[in-house]
């Protein structure tokens, strides 16, 4: 007897963050069902349909009126989301988005709050929290293995080409709400503050280096301190050829923790040591989604039980605020140079 799948979806959006979705609803096949793609182009929804055999919805209205499909996922450029969210919570769809929630902070709360009131589901893709060492490093955080946090240091020293930036739009505020902060080293800062708490405070410095021709920032540094007393840092850029991984490391009373991509390193203070698991592409080179798509099918088939099981996703949409207000706050500092108060 065939399983029923647990939920089924559609896919709104097709570009270049759609690789790891498309590949990863694959291997999800039987158990998380696509009820169709969807395009602006529809020669690129029919490239889609060919590869991979999903169906093809012809506009946004057929997905939102098809009751035979449970939620979607929205991958879409950030300021093409609001129309399409709005949409499909109407007709009470629940949503899996792409990062960022919007653009700017009161654009996300915005957001976060039509979902709530029109009760639908709204889960956010931040799959480095997926690996198997961010994982394990949330074990340890949530057991008090580490002891008192003391210091938290977030380095994101990634590489994009000029040619990344001259895609219409890329790396504006008007299209993606601002550079390296929002577009790239959101997931840190993400799966940093789901590990430390929320930030109080931030002074902050951003410039846009001689590397790139851009509107918005492409390197960001910052001082931190937690909600919890631990202070941090934090660089992040786009500039640094030709792109290393990513690094966050948490120094607690009893040990320290590095993460470098998925590879985490403890080292107790009694000597002990452990590793869990290694060193993979998370897109910090000139190709952008050199990454497995292991994160994302975890992530996805979370949010098709969530939505079978009628209960939250592991990462919400009220809980990526956090990481909205970070940005926002290392931003306007950045433009102030004023140390800048995070609220609630």
């Amino acid at each position: 007897m065939t399983e029923k799948p647990i939920a089924n979806l559609a896919v709104i959006g097709l570009g270049m963050a759609t690789k790891p979705h498309l590949e990863a609803l694959a291997e999800l096949k039987g158990r998380v069902n696509v009820s169709g793609v969807f395009n602006r182009s529809p020669a690129k929804a029919e490239a889609v349909s060919k590869t991979f055999g999903f169906p093809v919805f012809d506009s946004l209205a057929a997905i939102a009126a098809d009751p035979g499909t449970d939620g979607v996922i929205i991958a879409t450029p950030p300021n093409q989301r609001a129309a399409i969210l709005s949409e499909m919570a109407s007709a009470g769809k629940d949503i899996l988005m792409e990062k960022p929630v919007e653009r700017s902070l009161k654009a996300a709360q915005d957001i976060v709050a039509e979902c709530e009131a029109k009760g639908v589901t709204l889960g956010i893709v931040f799959q480095h929290r997926m690996r198997k060492g961010a994982l394990r490093l949330r074990e340890l955080v949530d057991q008090g293995e580490l002891g008192d946090l003391a210091l938290v240091r977030a380095e994101i020293p990634w590489w994009r080409d000029q040619s990344y930036y001259d895609v219409p739009g890329r790396g504006t505020f008007e299209r993606d709400g601002g550079g390296v902060l929002i577009s790239q080293a959101i997931h840190v800062l993400d799966l940093m503050l789901s590990l430390t708490g929320p930030a109080r405070r931030v002074q902050a410095f951003t410039a846009t280096t001689a590397q790139h021709d851009m509107e918005a920032e492409d390197f960001a540094t910052a001082g931190i301190r937690f909600d919890n007393g631990a202070v941090g840092s934090v660089v992040a850029t786009t500039a640094t050829y030709p792109g290393e991984e990513e690094r966050l490391v948490l120094d607690g009373t009893r040990g320290t923790a590095v993460l470098t991509g998925g590879k985490l390193v403890v080292t107790w203070r009694d000597g002990r040591r452990e590793t869990v698991g290694e060193v993979s592409g998370t897109g910090g080179g000139a190709d952008p989604m050199a990454f497995p798509c292991d994160w994302h099918r975890e992530l996805i088939e979370d949010f098709a039980r969530a939505i079978r099981d009628k209960r939250p996703p592991r990462i919400t949409g009220r809980e990526a605020l956090r990481v909205h207000a970070l940005i926002d706050a290392m931003t306007r500092s950045g433009a102030s140079g004023t140390t800048v108060e995070i609220g609630e």
